[in-house]
């Protein structure tokens, strides 16, 4: 295996543009649905170039293993999620852009889910994507915190620099550790699908990280907003008994 490192080129296999890059998007779009409905653990080379009819040769000429794969999609993951934690320009921030970013980064978990179904294990097998994946989060950190901050200018919370840092964070371990919550908690076996309807209950937990910050001007708009587009789920509601 080559570790190489120097150059974004060298570790996905980038190729010329035209028939190879498509080729290359193929390859791509192929393992990202198989590592999603299968596991990544369960998906070889060999099963990519298998369903897409094409020999392990070509694919090899476009990604030279499969850490270039997962780690391309880790790529594309992180410019998608990264586009959609964008202040708007010319304007203060409304209630409706907390839910677009929300429903974004969570759509967005949903569609790359292998990689939060076993980002351990990811991480720890490749140090060069855990690199990548660190300075992913730092860069998310500090975007959610100038969210944060351009709610408390928009009105819409009243926050102190310390409780924008530690909400940041937290929003950050919920989005990251949901998968891992669902599955330790909601999924009685390996054969329990996560559904998008599960994965956004994730939503409105992050809807209760900030309620106690709600001002008295937005509060109740920022409430029915939350009520009308992600109730509380009710799979998360407590039964002291124990019951269904």
């Amino acid at each position: 295996m080559n570790t190489s490192t120097d150059s974004h080129k060298t570790r996905t296999g980038t190729r010329p543009q035209g028939q190879k890059s498509s080729t290359r998007e193929r390859i791509l779009a192929a393992s990202l649905s198989l590592f999603n409905e299968q596991g990544e653990r369960s998906v070889s080379t060999n099963h990519i170039a298998a369903h897409l009819q094409i020999s392990p040769g070509n694919l090899y000429y476009h990604f030279k293993n499969k850490q270039a794969i997962i780690f391309a999609l880790f790529e594309q993951y992180q410019q998608r999620v990264l586009g959609i934690l964008e202040i708007p320009a010319g304007r203060t921030l409304q209630p409706q852009d907390k839910l677009h970013y929300l429903q974004g980064v969570f759509k967005g978990l949903w569609d790359y889910r292998f990689l939060h179904r076993d980002m351990e294990h990811l991480l720890l097998a490749d140090p060069e994507l855990h690199r990548h994946y660190r300075d992913f989060f730092r860069t998310c950190q500090s975007r959610v915190e100038a969210i944060f901050r351009g709610l408390g200018a928009a009105g819409i919370l009243n926050v102190s620099e310390d409780d924008i840092s530690g909400l940041a964070l937290n929003t950050w371990i919920i989005v990251t550790s949901w998968f891992s919550f669902l599955r330790c908690n909601l999924l009685s076996d390996e054969a329990g699908t996560i559904s998008p309807e599960l994965l956004q209950g994730g939503i409105y937990q992050v809807f209760t990280l900030e309620r106690p910050y709600l001002t008295d001007e937005y509060r109740d708009e920022m409430i029915a907003l939350q009520q009308r587009y992600m109730p509380r789920p009710s799979w998360l509601v407590h039964d002291p008994a124990g019951g269904e």
